[in-house]
């Protein structure tokens, strides 16, 4: 396919594009007539087979293919009502896969549509391990607030970790900060907190927020009295998780969270230079 071509392909395919609510969608009757197809009729066969493939592939049809209804004008000022689809990338992408490669508009469309959702996917990854990231360093600053509100009322180091200790054991349901590290895996010497998922690190921070707020509010002192605040807390947090069908312990390790940082910071630093190079 030639270059002037492609360039005027992705131009007219960029512009067709619709966004909502911050969805980006297509319209069914622009898809048509941008993958040369002259019947309606005829395009929604292939729209048939890609709802088939994006149920096979177990997502909703409804969350990317939305019949809407559509008034277009007709001669002497008469209207008509249409039907069209809302469509989503990802619904994109399954007709272009169920069209004729032969077309050149269609293979462009396959490869278009893919590389668009590979970008999307790549984004929402990025996205959650950045969010994992912070959701570590907010549990660090957390904590480290907690261990000087619990210093100012008689806790030295060691009661703070032992403090900390029967706080997992708590949230983890019976298993100790050792446990866990051996059930995931990790070194022991690192911090469990590391190889946690998100939902568990913000579960862990909660508690120590939870705990801090009310070790002041309550002028507790003393470790026993901070202590059973801070189990109480963890098991209010995992009784809320388990409404949700979550049991901490249970899930499964994550990405060394010192390795993500660094890889995040790489690629951080390869994207600024392809942004330079683009300007």
């Amino acid at each position: 396919m030639k270059k002037e071509i492609i360039v005027q392909l992705n131009k007219t395919f960029e512009e067709s594009a619709y966004t909502q609510n911050g969805v980006e969608y297509w319209m069914a009757r622009d898809i048509q007539k941008l993958l040369d197809y002259t019947e309606w009729r005829n395009f929604l066969l292939v729209i048939d087979k890609a709802k088939i493939a994006c149920m096979n592939s177990r997502q909703k049809i409804g969350d990317h293919f939305v019949d809407v209804n559509k008034t277009i004008p007709m001669p002497k000022g008469a209207e008509k009502d249409i039907q069209d689809i809302m469509l989503t990338r990802y619904a994109c992408y399954l007709i272009a896969q169920n069209g004729d490669p032969r077309k050149e508009q269609i293979a462009f469309a396959q490869s278009y549509f893919a590389i668009q959702t590979r970008r999307q996917e790549l984004l929402e990854e990025r996205i959650a391990l950045a969010e994992r990231v912070r959701a570590r360093e907010k549990l660090a600053d957390t904590e480290s607030e907690l261990s000087g509100v619990v210093y100012e009322r008689g806790v030295d180091g060691e009661g703070f970790a032992r403090l900390r200790s029967k706080g997992d054991h708590a949230l983890f349901g019976g298993y100790t900060t050792l446990d866990m590290k051996k059930k995931l895996g990790m070194p022991e010497k690192r911090p469990l907190a590391d190889f946690l998922p998100t939902i568990t690190i913000k579960a862990k921070d909660l508690a120590a927020e939870i705990t801090s707020f009310n070790t002041k509010k309550n002028n507790l002192s003393g470790e026993l009295a901070i202590t059973g605040e801070h189990i109480k807390n963890n098991r209010d947090v995992r009784d809320l998780l388990g409404k949700s069908g979550i049991r901490p312990e249970a899930l499964p390790p994550e990405e060394d969270i010192k390795k993500l940082q660094r890889r995040l910071k790489s690629e951080g630093k390869k994207i600024a230079k392809d942004v330079e190079k683009l300007k």
